[in-house]
C-alpha cells in the first residue's frame, strides 16, 4: 500500500509540475520544430548518402525512421518524403546543406529546452556552443541511420548465408526483416533517449536517475501509437473533409504533438522521482545548483 501511494504521489507530482512548466506548449513547440525538422534532416541524410554513393540507403534509413510511426501517419507524409529523397543534390557541402543541417538541429534544441524545464537546471553554456552541439548530434544521427540502413541492406544476405548452416531456423527472409527493422528502431529509440536525458540537457544524471521516464515514454508512445492509429483507421477522413489538402501535415503534426507531450511527462517523471529523493524541504533547484556549486569548487 506504501509502494501505490508513493507511485501515486510521484506520477501526480510529475503532472502538476508538467502543467506548471507549460507542458502542453512545449509539447506543441516540440512537435512543430521536429515536423520542420525532418525534411532538412531528410536532405542531410541523401546529401550524405549521396556523398558515399549509395541513394538507397537514404531511402532506407527513412523507412526505418517511419517504421514505428503508426501506418495512416507514416503513409500521410510518404510522398512527400520520397520526393525530398529521390531529388537529385549537387553536393554536401552547399549552402542549401548547410541551412538544412542548421534547420534540422532546431529539432534537438526544443527538446533540450523541455528537458531542461524539466529537470529545472539553468542553462549556463553559451548559445553557438549549444548550436555546435545540436548541429553534432543531427550529423550522428544522420551517420547512425546510414548505418542502421547498411544493416538493413545486407539483411538478405545475411540471412541467406545463415540458412545454409542453420536452415530448421531460418525459413523466411521477409518476416525476419521485419522483426529486425522492428527491433533496430526500437534499439535506436532506446539509445537515443538515453542520449538525450543524460547529455542533451545542462547537467549529468545517473543511468538509474533516467531510466524510469525512458521506460515510461517507450511504452506510452508505443500505446499511443497503437491507440492513434486505430483512431486514425476509422475517422482519417475527418481529417480530409476538415482540412484538405493539408490532411497529411496535421496528421502528422498531431501525432508528433502527443508523442511529444509523453516525451516532456517522461523528463518530468525522473525529475519527480529524483525530487521524492531529497531530504524534505529542499527543492530540485536548491539540490542542482548546490550539486553546480560543489562541481565547481
Amino acid at each position: 500500500m506504501k509502494a501505490i501511494r508513493y507511485i501515486y504521489v510521484v506520477v501526480m507530482d510529475a503532472f502538476y509540475t508538467f502543467l506548471a512548466d507549460d507542458g502542453w506548449a512545449i509539447a506543441s513547440h516540440i512537435a512543430l520544430s521536429t515536423l520542420m525538422a525532418l525534411f532538412p534532416f531528410l536532405i542531410v541524410l541523401t546529401s550524405l548518402a549521396g556523398f558515399f554513393g549509395s541513394k538507397e540507403l537514404a531511402d532506407q534509413a527513412a523507412s526505418l525512421m517511419l517504421q514505428v510511426w503508426p501506418k495512416q501517419v507514416a503513409d500521410s507524409i510518404s510522398g512527400e518524403v520520397h520526393d525530398v529523397l529521390t531529388t537529385t543534390r549537387t553536393g554536401l557541402l552547399t549552402i542549401g546543406a548547410a541551412l538544412s543541417l542548421y534547420f534540422a538541429s532546431n529539432g534537438v534544441e526544443a527538446l533540450r529546452i523541455a528537458l531542461n524545464r524539466a529537470y529545472a537546471v539553468v542553462e549556463m553554456r553559451s548559445w553557438y556552443w549549444l548550436r555546435l552541439e545540436s548541429i553534432a548530434y543531427t550529423i550522428i544521427a544522420a551517420f547512425t541511420a546510414l548505418a542502421m540502413a547498411f544493416l538493413i541492406v545486407l539483411g538478405p544476405l545475411i540471412i541467406e548465408a545463415a540458412r545454409r548452416h542453420i536452415p530448421l531456423f531460418v525459413e523466411s527472409n521477409e518476416s525476419i526483416l521485419t522483426w529486425v527493422r522492428y527491433g533496430i528502431s526500437i534499439g535506436a529509440l532506446v539509445v537515443a533517449l538515453i542520449i538525450l536525458h543524460a547529455w542533451l540537457p545542462a547537467g549529468r544524471r545517473s543511468f538509474l536517475q533516467i531510466l524510469p521516464g525512458i521506460v515510461f515514454t517507450i511504452v506510452a508512445s508505443l500505446i499511443s501509437s497503437i491507440v492513434f492509429g486505430q483512431y486514425l483507421a476509422r475517422f482519417a477522413n475527418n481529417y480530409v473533409t476538415m482540412y484538405a489538402g493539408l490532411a497529411s501535415v496535421i496528421i502528422a503534426l498531431v501525432f508528433l504533438y502527443f508523442i511529444a507531450a509523453i516525451f516532456v511527462y517522461g523528463g518530468e517523471l525522473n525529475a519527480a522521482i529524483i525530487k521524492s529523493r531529497l531530504p524534505h524541504g529542499v527543492s530540485l533547484q536548491a539540490a542542482q545548483s548546490l550539486k553546480h556549486a560543489e562541481t565547481r569548487a
